[in-house]
């Protein structure tokens, strides 16, 4: 089997498990019990990869991770805001 081919799989995999939590955010706003430095990480890697697939001319990498940023994304701003606006 292709690799690329592997590689799109494993991509929308990880995409989709973000979404549920991403969801449950958006519908509640409640963030209280996520770590922000899990997020922060997260997107800082995802990022990471998506340079990486880049340099490497690997579209499934690219894609991915950078679909994966989108959900990802999202929670690392919502725990932002929420903590912005506690203080």
């Amino acid at each position: 089997m292709n690799p690329e081919i592997i590689g799109f799989i494993a991509g929308a995999a990880t995409c989709l498990a973000s979404l549920p939590q991403a969801i449950k955010l958006i519908r509640t706003g409640k963030t209280r019990d996520l770590s922000i430095w899990t997020y922060l990480l997260l997107n800082a890697g995802l990022l990471l990869w998506v340079i990486y697939g880049i340099q490497k001319d690997s579209l499934s990498l690219i894609a991915a991770n950078g679909i994966s940023l989108l959900p990802n994304g999202t929670i690392l701003i919502m725990l932002v805001y929420q903590r912005i606006r506690a203080k």
